[in-house]
């Protein structure tokens, strides 16, 4: 099948450009430019499409012939961007590139959002049915943008999968290597009892997920939440850490509260300059938020099953910290 990838040069696009081209798929992936990153793309037999998001030409360019368009790529958390920029990379580019791969002659395009639109999760586990409640502007605009796929989808006539992946972990993550770093180096301390779910999604189950929205009859047109197998609490998920890593279990826990005052002034302090705030309030709702979900939906309909269990998922993700000295 011949298929282009957005977001190649990020983990999960990597992955999943990477996958597709050894299952032996004729991948392209759209790139804003040529580095190395890039370079190890061409040797793992990627074509490259040299373009911008934001830039239809380069649309046009990179969809034409494909059969299927997996867009993963997104303008994550950054100090400093407006809303504006947010808008543009999230939502308006995803029109664009729906309508771009309908002109193309694809047939599918998935796109890639996340579980984030959905939220604190008040009443878990929440299936794709749960109600919408983003809480800044990445998920805002990620939730715009699954509404601007599906209208441009309808305009052009091209079917359109949306994935809403929970948190994701894996050799090469670095959102998650916090707290793996921290467990692994005795320095881990929860804010708050730890008690909230955390459901995550090794980086393979994942990609086969997504591969099976890009194929799967029973897909098209569809909505689902992609995450792995297991739910625990956050105190669970450090002590699986802390049990791979072979430490012992950190049992520290700090008040919420003045880390959240703290993350609040660094914000307005920061910000107005662009610099990334030490802490912020973001990173304390970690501690705070449930985040547990239903994938019965994709079970039942596309075949979905994780494969890789959390303990045996931390282990492989931990050894390649240790292989590539990021612990």
């Amino acid at each position: 099948m011949r298929a282009l990838v957005t977001g190649a040069t990020g983990f999960t696009g990597g992955h999943l450009a990477r996958v597709l081209a050894a299952g032996g798929d004729a991948v392209t992936a759209l790139v804003r430019s040529e580095d190395a990153t890039t370079a190890a793309l061409s040797r793992a037999g990627i074509a490259l499409s040299v373009g911008d998001l934001r830039d239809r030409a380069a649309l046009a360019k990179a969809t034409a012939g494909v059969e299927v368009v997996y867009h993963i790529a997104a303008l994550y958390r950054r100090a400093g961007l407006p809303p504006d920029v947010y808008r543009a990379v999230n939502a308006t580019a995803v029109g664009d590139l729906v309508e771009a791969a309908a002109r193309g002659g694809a047939k599918r395009l998935v796109h890639c959002s996340t579980v984030g639109v959905h939220g604190d999760v008040e009443y878990p586990p929440a299936n794709e049915d749960a109600p919408l409640r983003p809480g800044d502007i990445y998920q805002e605009t990620k939730l715009e943008g699954e509404r601007r796929a599906r209208e441009a989808a309808a305009k052009h006539g091209i079917e359109v999968t949306i994935v809403r992946p929970s948190g994701i972990y894996g050799p090469g993550d670095r959102r998650l290597l916090r707290l793996f770093r921290g467990v692994a180096r005795r320095r881990w301390m929860t804010l708050g009892s730890g008690e909230i779910y955390y459901h995550l999604t090794f980086i393979d189950d994942l990609v086969e997920g997504i591969r099976l929205c890009g194929v799967h009859p029973a897909a098209a047109n569809r909505t689902y939440i992609l995450a792995g197998g297991e739910v625990t609490t956050l105190n669970e998920l450090v002590a699986r850490v802390a049990e791979q890593a072979g430490v012992a279990t950190p049992r520290r826990h700090l008040p919420v509260w003045p880390f959240w005052m703290a993350g609040a002034v660094c914000e307005a302090v920061c910000r107005p300059f662009g610099i990334e705030p030490p802490i912020h309030r973001r990173r304390v709702d970690f501690f705070t938020k449930s985040r547990a979900f239903d994938i019965t939906r994709a079970r039942t309909e596309i075949g979905y099953h994780p494969r890789v269990s959390l303990r045996e998922g931390i282990r492989i993700t931990l050894d390649w910290y240790r292989d590539n000295d990021w612990l």
